[in-house]
């Protein structure tokens, strides 16, 4: 049972609030000149500084601030002076046993961010940190509880991150999907991260909590620790809210921990009991003097910033004339996460169809994967003119765009000439579509009494009788002409 069919069940609401980790996409460490790089020999990015070597200090970079205050940005922030605070734990992947971040002086705060459905999140802050290395566990299933010994790569210590701390606001897995998934296509559009999240550049704790409709008190809640996909955040989040409600109708209490969620067992698991601030021992850092960003710089990182995904959304929506429908809208959603925008607008501006550029931008391009995302735009707007103009039909102009991605590029009409593509003649064109009428008299007879339905069967017979060739909305026309 889903969290959702839980509170329409048993009047019990879900409290979400997440907490998003995202590695900041810069050149070296937040507080060192070691490479910040993803899948290196562990061990190797690493000096005194983010092994916290005595006698060691650190610096810190000045581009991991910027791209931070572009996060803030993005997100409506108040970008404030700031300080670096020691957060001071047991656990092996920081050697020096604390971790740098920011604590009651954040630079980013009380922030917002709206939802593609209008629905708003509050942002409480969103700090700069350095991440730590990496652990993992061996034996027994790679558990932290069952693990026989642990293997610590320190590559990662030391990486500028920035935690974006959500209000407790959102009320389902959805939402809380929803708001990842924007979230995410900020930082990308930022130029601030890469999203990955399956190299961990964003990696997710969800906290959640149940109550009883209408309560305004909100109830324990549990954080799921470094959650690395939308998919298994949206599991997680439904099998945690259905277990809190199952213990409290059972006449159990809801301990206050940190799970973890097991992705093969769709579960979550117990780690350990959920620390407070005051656990930590957070203490002013010594070595770094406060963080004040003046008016001036904040007003470059303003300046340098592109169009936010909303922005690029509504920017589709005006092209298409102001409105979409429900399949339009996930047309635009998916061209925008795929970066394929400017693919768009720039075949529309040459004289293709915004409904034609966006369907296969949506669908054709984004299957070519790399090669159909880097497909130069001046290639795939001729080749939509093309077909727009009748010259070449659907299935053919797919064809040829599936060459033109293995390619990289080229000119459309030379490509489809290259492999014998070519469009049907009038004549050609009226003798197949007779064909067809002559051979299912009782498919015309109905067509012909009003069963529009039976109009793509004509189109797709005539189809596989020329071998692709024909156009669609040619035979369409020819069917109608035909029938009177």
């Amino acid at each position: 049972m889903s969290a959702d069919t839980a509170e329409a069940d048993t009047a019990w609401e879900t409290v979400i609030g997440l907490e998003v980790h995202c590695e900041l996409a810069t050149q070296t460490k937040l507080f060192c000149g070691c490479r910040n790089a993803f899948g290196e020999e562990p061990n190797t990015n690493i000096c005194p500084v983010c092994l916290g070597l005595p006698g060691s200090l650190p610096v810190l970079n000045a581009q991991a601030v910027e791209l931070a205050m572009r996060i803030g940005t993005a997100l409506h922030c108040e970008i404030r002076p700031s300080s670096f605070a020691r957060k001071n734990y047991f656990y092996p992947d920081q050697a020096k046993d604390y971790q740098i971040s920011q604590y009651d002086e954040p630079i980013n705060t009380s922030g917002s961010l709206e939802l593609p459905g209008g629905f708003t999140v509050g942002v409480t802050r969103a700090h700069l940190e350095e991440d730590t290395g990496k652990l993992t566990h061996v034996g027994a299933g790679g558990r932290i509880n069952s693990a026989h010994h642990a293997l610590v790569d320190y590559n990662r210590s030391g990486v500028p991150l920035v935690e974006i701390v959500s209000e407790p606001d959102m009320r389902s897995a959805a939402q809380a999907r929803a708001y990842a998934s924007e979230l995410r296509g900020i930082l990308v559009a930022t130029g601030a991260s890469d999203g990955r999240m399956e190299e961990g550049s964003m990696r997710i704790d969800a906290n959640i909590s149940v109550r009883p409709v209408g309560a305004t008190a909100f109830g324990t809640r549990c954080e799921i620790k470094n959650v690395n996909s939308l998919r298994s955040l949206g599991r997680a989040i439904e099998y945690e809210a259905t277990r809190q409600i199952a213990l409290i109708e059972a006449g159990e209490k809801v301990d206050q921990e940190t799970r973890h969620w097991d992705e093969a067992a769709g579960r979550t698991e117990s780690m350990r009991s959920k620390e407070e601030a005051n656990d930590y021992r957070y203490f002013p850092e010594p070595d770094l003097v406060p963080l004040v960003p003046d008016a001036a710089w904040q007003a470059r990182v303003r300046a340098a910033m592109g169009p936010m995904p909303a922005d690029r959304r509504a920017a589709l929506v005006a092209l298409v004339g102001g409105s979409a429908g429900e399949a339009q809208v996930d047309q635009i959603r998916a061209v925008v996460d795929l970066g394929l925008d400017a693919a768009v607008s720039a075949a529309v501006d040459a004289g293709a169809p915004a409904p034609l550029a966006l369907a296969r931008a949506a669908n054709e391009l984004a299957a070519e994967g790399e090669a159909g995302l880097s497909l130069p735009a001046d290639s795939f707007a001729a080749l939509l003119k093309m077909e727009a103009s009748g010259t070449l039909s659907a299935t053919q102009s797919k064809a040829v765009l599936h060459a033109l991605a293995e390619k990289g590029g080229g000119e459309p009409a030379e490509l489809a000439r290259a492999m014998g593509i070519e469009s049907l003649g009038a004549d050609t064109l009226t003798a197949a579509v007779a064909a067809s009428v002559q051979a299912h008299p009782e498919e015309w007879a109905r067509y012909v009494d009003g069963d529009e339905k039976l109009a793509g069967f004509f189109v797709k017979a005539v189809m596989e009788a020329t071998s692709g060739k024909a156009n669609g909305k040619e035979v369409m026309a020819e069917l109608r002409q035909r029938r009177g």
